[in-house]
């Protein structure tokens, strides 16, 4: 059996370690031959070519550019990119025949490509939703539904009306995102979408405490003191002007410690807050490699989530795996839309507020500060176990699509 992976996750190799690799590792264990694209972008400078792994065949294929760029040249590239897809399947792997399709969001523009390999092999769909473009972009007011942008916004929109109509299947990261999805598409069979969830390889990470240790000294963490971390992205999704508010009502807070971790278009803005506030009890630094990060998130006690409130569609940041990986319980600021939050408070290893709350924040912080991290954590833990392991995913999709 031969499975094509679409997305735009640039990688070289199968082993890496993400929700995508993860779980395309899971189809290896099951003698499955795995053929993916991963685009290079223009600005790299590398050309197109063809990486051989075992059973995995990986094509790296030169589009123009996405990430750090200006919102025109990106959607010139998401365009072009729908072509570009097809053409590489056709010159790279027109004597393999595929079983499955399985493709991410972002972007939308897989929808050729999808239905030529589909009418080619008959092969069957399946969409893992990560992404509700281009309702997003609307709701960070980077589109709007009248006047120019609205044009584009119709453009994408029926690109995305048309990715749905050819998915056999459509995998959510959780019911909200059904939910959005049947009552936001009714031209769509409601049987179709179900939740498939963000998964990874789960793995236990144990550090002894000596070693804890040396990496807080090494990173000027004060040891006795809880540490509350944020890692990932920061631009417009994360609300960034509710992230500030949040940390100047903790300046005084003498026995939390906030560490903020990563890159983004709003970096500069929070680094201007820093500069000006020269708090004691807080840290931004640039994304670290994989693995430091993740040592780096082992000796903290909480997992901190921000989403921007103006979002209406069911956001479910990735982020929220690598926090229970290490065991940590989860303080999530959210809109009310996403039910992320209901998730780790019912599953009882979090907090929640809406990002809209400074008190609620407090509130969280205070609620953390007197709870058993260490057990709350080993109940993350286990909830990513029993609900988001790769082996789950997998099954989830063979399952649906009945290719077992």
């Amino acid at each position: 059996m031969n499975v094509l992976f679409l997305s735009l996750l640039d990688f070289k190799s199968i082993n890496e370690r993400n929700i995508y690799t993860d779980l395309l590792r899971e189809f290896l264990k099951h003698n499955i031959s795995v053929y993916a694209i991963s685009p290079v972008e223009k600005k790299t400078g590398k050309s197109t070519e063809l990486v051989k792994d075992k059973k995995v065949v990986i094509l790296k294929l030169k589009i123009g550019n996405v990430q750090k760029t200006n919102p025109i040249e990106k959607g010139l590239t998401m365009i072009a990119l729908e072509n570009q897809l097809v053409n590489g399947i056709r010159t790279y792997f027109s004597n393999i025949k595929f079983d499955l399709v399985l493709y991410a969001t972002p972007p939308i523009t897989f929808q050729k490509a999808v239905e030529y390999v589909k009418k080619r092999d008959g092969a069957r769909t399946y969409l893992l939703l990560k992404d509700i473009f281009p309702q997003n972009s609307v709701d960070m007011q980077m589109l709007s539904k009248k006047g120019i942008k609205g044009c584009l916004y119709s453009f994408f929109r029926r690109k995305e009306e048309k990715l749905y109509s050819i998915s056999d299947r459509i995998g959510c990261m959780s019911q909200a995102n059904v939910d959005y999805i049947v009552t936001h598409n009714p031209k769509i069979n409601p049987q179709k979408v179900e939740v498939c969830p963000n998964s990874i390889e789960v793995k236990a990470m144990q550090m002894k405490q000596e070693d804890k240790d040396i990496i807080r000294r090494k990173y000027d963490i004060p040891l006795e003191r809880k540490v509350f971390v944020y890692g990932g992205n920061l631009g417009k999704p994360q609300g960034i002007p509710f992230l500030k508010e949040c940390l100047k009502m903790q300046v005084d807070n003498e026995e939390a410690y906030f560490l903020i971790v990563g890159d983004g278009t709003e970096f500069h803005s929070l680094k201007t807050f820093f500069d000006e506030m020269q708090p004691k009890n807080m840290r931004l630094m640039r994304r670290l490699p994989k693995e430091d990060y993740e040592n780096l998130v082992m000796v903290c006690d909480v997992g901190m989530i921000f989403l921007d409130h103006q979002f209406t569609i069911p956001n479910f940041p990735s982020r929220l795996l690598s926090y229970m990986q290490a065991g940590l319980p989860v303080l999530a600021c959210t809109d009310p839309n996403t039910d992320i939050g209901k998730i780790i408070v019912e599953g009882g290893f979090g907090w929640w507020c809406e990002s809209n709350n400074v008190n609620g924040f407090n509130k969280c912080v205070k609620e953390a500060m007197k709870a058993a991290s260490s057990a709350m954590g080993t109940v993350a833990y286990q909830y990513l176990v029993d609900h988001y392991d790769t082996k789950d995913g997998y099954q989830q999709i063979m399952g649906s699509l009945k290719l077992e």
